[in-house]
């Protein structure tokens, strides 16, 4: 689906120009609301978006489908989104902002948690298939691609056979959280890179790491 197609599939037939789409960048943080799904693996996403508005001094705000903050970096506008539908309907709210906010696909970068990635680990796709993550299962669905920026963060997989769910509804351990302290800043770069550098320059500088 090449990017004309896709607007007029999202936006209907409103005239969007190209450079209005290439300034403002979506950046969603997936996981699950509620105080006993705070400072699990799971919610990641949420917790990076929070280090990102922490950083540049802004507060979400509870609006429709999700909790949402926007800030200006070097000519760019971000829009942050933390979704409130809960990870396996991410894509609802995905969709909803996407169409609100007049944001392109490429344009939109989904933060998330893999367990095939050691602890830590940053990388960046440009698309891909969900990984059986139901949060980008949901996406994939709503947007009918799996074209789309995503941020995986790995949790890594210390955990028995039959455990996962356990393991990403876990908290983080104590050393773990210790060296978050470390990571966080790294992917808050990553955020703001991708909107002023490009996808595939931010996964130079950054993937692996």
């Amino acid at each position: 689906m090449n990017l004309k197609s896709f607007i007029i599939r999202i936006f209907g037939d409103k005239k969007v120009s190209k450079e209005e789409l290439m300034k403002k960048f979506l950046i969603i943080g997936l996981g699950n609301i509620g105080d006993k799904y705070t400072d699990t693996r799971h919610n990641i996403g949420f917790k990076i978006l929070d280090e990102v508005a922490d950083e540049h001094e802004v507060s979400f705000q509870t609006e429709k489908l999700g909790d949402i903050t926007n800030f200006r970096f070097k000519g760019r506008t971000f829009i942050l989104l933390k979704p409130s539908t809960y990870m396996n309907l991410s894509g609802k709210s995905v969709k909803y902002w996407m169409q609100k906010e007049k944001v392109g696909i490429e344009n939109i970068l989904v933060v998330t948690d893999d367990l095939n990635i050691d602890f830590g680990t940053v990388r960046l796709k440009a698309k891909g298939s969900d990984g059986g993550h139901n949060g980008l299962k949901d996406i994939q669905e709503k947007l009918g691609t799996n074209k789309y920026p995503r941020f995986r963060f790995g949790v890594g997989a210390d955990y028995a056979k039959g455990r996962q769910v356990d393991y990403v509804l876990g908290k983080w351990s104590k050393e773990e959280t210790s060296q978050l302290i470390e990571r966080l800043p790294t992917s808050a770069k990553v955020i703001t890179s991708f909107g002023t550098a490009g996808l595939a320059n931010t996964m130079n500088t950054f993937n692996g790491k």
